[in-house]
C-alpha cells in the first residue's frame, strides 16, 4: 500500500526567523515546508510545487498579505486554503482576511503548535464536512425570493439578472445557509463550515458577515422578524427562512 505524500505547507513571511522557526518546527511534525519572503517568491513556488496550504503573512514589502489573497481568490484561481498571519490585533483586519478568503487567521506573536493546530484544521475542513451539515452536491443556481446564486460562477444575480458582486466569505456564508434553509445553525457551526475553525467567544466575524450577507440581500440588517431571508434565533444562532430551489441556469439564446 503505497503512503501518501505529506501535505506540504508554504510559509509567506518576510522576517526569516519566523520563516525558519515555523517550517523547522513542523518539518518535525511531519509537513512538508516551503518558505518564501515575499509575493514574487510565492508565486514561483506556486507555478513549480504542489501545495496544500498557504501561510501567508499580512505585511509584507511590495504586494502585501491581502492584494495576494484577493490574487488568489481571484475566478479562475485554483483552491488553495490560506491562513493569515497578522501582527495587528484589530478585528477589522482579520475580517478584511476572511471576507477576501482566507480560510483562518493567526495574530503574531503566535506558538508553533497553535499554528500546527490550525493547519490541520483547516485541512480537514476543506477535505471533508461533518456528514449532519455536509454541503449539497454542486448545483447550477440556488432560487430563493428574488435572487439567484449561481454556485458555478459564485455570482449573486438579482431579479434583473444583475450581479451583486460577493467577497469570498460573503458567498460561502450564503451558500451553507442556502443548503440548510429552515434550520437553525450556531455561530460555531457557522464558524466551522465556512472559515474551518471554532469560535472564539469574544469573535463576532460570523455576526458581521451575517450582517453584510443582509445588506447584500437588502434584508432588515437587524434580524429583527421583519427579515425576509435570514432570522437571528436569540442564544442559539441564524436560520434562513425562505424557501430554496435548485434549478438549472436559463441557456443562452443562440446568435
Amino acid at each position: 500500500m503505497t503512503t501518501p505524500p505529506p501535505d506540504h505547507i508554504l510559509i509567506v513571511d518576510d522576517d526569516a526567523g519566523i520563516r525558519e522557526l515555523a517550517a523547522e518546527y513542523l518539518q518535525r511534525q511531519g509537513l512538508q515546508v516551503s518558505v518564501a519572503a515575499d509575493g514574487r517568491q510565492m508565486r514561483e513556488v506556486l507555478a513549480t510545487q504542489r501545495i496544500d496550504l498557504l501561510v501567508l503573512d499580512l505585511m509584507l514589502p511590495g504586494t502585501d498579505g491581502i492584494a495576494l489573497c484577493r490574487e488568489l481568490r481571484s475566478p479562475g484561481a485554483p483552491p488553495l486554503p490560506i491562513i493569515m498571519l497578522t501582527a495587528r490585533s484589530d478585528e477589522a483586519d482579520r475580517i478584511l482576511g476572511l471576507e477576501l478568503g482566507a480560510d483562518d487567521y493567526l495574530t503574531k506573536p503566535f506558538a508553533a503548535r497553535e499554528l500546527l493546530a490550525r493547519i490541520h484544521a483547516v485541512l480537514r475542513r476543506t477535505r471533508m464536512l461533518p456528514p449532519n451539515l455536509a454541503v449539497a452536491e454542486p448545483t447550477r443556481q440556488l432560487v430563493f425570493g428574488d435572487w439567484r446564486l449561481d454556485t458555478t460562477a459564485r455570482h449573486l444575480l438579482d431579479a434583473t439578472g444583475a450581479v451583486v458582486a460577493l467577497s469570498g466569505a460573503e458567498y460561502r456564508l450564503l451558500r451553507v445557509l442556502l443548503d440548510h434553509p429552515q434550520r437553525i445553525l450556531t455561530r460555531d457551526q457557522l464558524l466551522q463550515l465556512t472559515q474551518g475553525r471554532d469560535a472564539d467567544v469574544f469573535d463576532r466575524s460570523i455576526d458581521l458577515l451575517v450582517s453584510r450577507v443582509r445588506q447584500r440581500l437588502g434584508d432588515d440588517a437587524r434580524g429583527a422578524r421583519s427579515s425576509r431571508y435570514i432570522k437571528t434565533v436569540r442564544n442559539e444562532g441564524y436560520v434562513f427562512c425562505a424557501d430554496v430551489h435548485a434549478v438549472s441556469a436559463p441557456k443562452e439564446a443562440a446568435p
